[in-house]
């Protein structure tokens, strides 16, 4: 076991967390981001990128290799499958950040963007299929289902875009949706409803994922929400995107946030704990996007500059800027 002196500690290496440390790195802050896995976050389970600008098209674990570079290349200290456990803020202003390792790192502040994981169904026969027919990375899984019929469930922008991806590999997709509407933006509605080997199942929930005695997934049982009739849906594979959980929990002590648990934050994208910042997907947005992650993690790193200048000069902090609550 370890203590690690830092002056910025920032918690998630996707595109939020790697651009705050390149700024970090730029500002010359001694700055570690600690990593669970891979760097890249959301970038590693999205094919490609059409709506991040100067990038017409690009694969998102190229431009997940470009953020990295470019932002290792400022000095930022990266640190992967380092297993954050808690934050706990000190009497004396300090941060102190326990991993599952044993080691410990101090910093005065940190910038939390950790982003979320998947929402699950809760339904019978999910946890048991796991990995063996159920998936929530279309990226990760879907070339083992190439020839396969099998069914995606959400009805927002990553349902609709990982269905229109996985056609390139099973021969047919059912989009599971508990309505008749998406929510999915306009353009990527039309791109999914001129594929040919999408076919929809709308204002359905599924009621269990069912399978064979070898373990694997061979079908799921649904039920239409305005009939109550059920059937059978035959699919090998089910990808589910209903949503994100933020990844918050290893925050310790309150901290300012909305219904759902995103946190809330000021226009500097400091939260309600003093010197704790929040940038990307797990602060309360209206949207999630690269572009809207790495505009925050660039105001962030450059508040926490203005900061930590003010810490250590002990000239008067700005005056507090009222929480935003949107989305």
């Amino acid at each position: 076991m370890a203590t690690h002196e830092y002056e910025v500690v920032i918690i998630g290496a996707g595109p939020a967390g790697l651009c705050a440390g390149m700024y970090a790195g730029r500002s010359m802050l001694k700055t570690a981001v600690l990593e669970q896995g891979l760097p890249g976050g959301e970038l590693l389970n999205t094919e490609v990128i059409e709506d991040y600008l100067g990038f017409e098209h690009i694969l998102g674990s190229e431009l997940a290799d470009k953020f990295q570079a470019h932002a290792v290349k400022f000095g930022m200290d990266l640190q992967t499958y380092v297993r954050v456990e808690k934050v706990t803020k000190q009497a004396d202003g300090t941060f102190v950040i326990t991993t599952e390792g044993g080691d410990s790192y101090h910093a005065p502040v940190v910038i939390v963007t950790a982003g979320g994981t998947p929402v699950k169904l809760g339904v019978p026969g999910e946890v048991e299929f796991a990995g063996k027919g159920v998936s929530y990375c279309a990226i990760c899984d879907g070339a083992f289902y190439r020839g396969h019929t099998i069914m995606v469930v959400g009805g927002g922008d990553a349902a609709l875009e990982e269905a229109d991806f996985l056609t390139r590999y099973a021969s047919t997709v059912y989009l599971v949706h508990r309505r008749d509407e998406f929510r999915a933006s306009k353009i990527v509605q039309k791109r999914m409803r001129e594929n040919p080997r999408i076919e929809l199942v709308l204002d359905t929930v599924v009621e269990s994922i069912q399978g064979d005695a070898q373990g694997l997934m061979t079908h799921a049982r649904i039920r239409n929400l305005k009939t109550g009739a059920e059937r059978d849906l035959g699919a090998t594979g089910c990808f589910v995107f209903v949503g994100f959980k933020p990844n918050t929990g290893v925050i310790d002590g309150h901290f300012e946030h909305d219904a759902a648990g995103y946190i809330l934050t000021d226009a500097n994208m400091m939260t309600s704990i003093e010197g704790l910042f929040a940038a990307g997907d797990v602060r309360v947005q209206l949207t999630r996007q690269v572009t809207t992650a790495v505009g925050d993690a660039t105001t962030a790193a450059i508040a926490v500059e203005k900061y930590l200048t003010a810490r250590r000069t002990g000239a008067a902090m700005p005056a507090p800027i009222p929480m935003l609550v949107r989305g």
